[in-house]
């Protein structure tokens, strides 16, 4: 399994808070756990399927992760908050 962080990711990360830096890092580090270690979803954190490949992990209810998955390659693409990735959806 390949993991790569794309620029978007990289610019969402700077706007947010320590806090919640402090937990997408958290949950990016155990969705990277759980798909190479083939494993169950830790407690609190939360996997979703948003449409097509696109899917969405959250570690807590304030950030969430956007990430692309497609065979082998997982993408992280945005970092932020619900209204965040509604806009992200709406717009791919």
């Amino acid at each position: 399994m390949r993991f790569e962080f794309k620029p978007s990711f990289d610019r969402s990360i700077k706007q947010l808070s320590s806090v919640d830096k402090a937990e997408v890092k958290d949950a990016a580090l155990r969705l990277i756990e759980v798909l190479l270690k083939d494993r169950e979803i830790y407690e609190g954190l939360g996997l979703k399927r948003l449409k097509g490949s696109f899917w969405e992990v959250r570690q807590g209810l304030k950030a969430r992760i956007i990430f692309h998955w497609d065979g082998d390659l997982v993408e992280f693409i945005l970092a932020g908050n619900h209204n965040d990735v509604k806009r992200f959806l709406k717009n791919n």
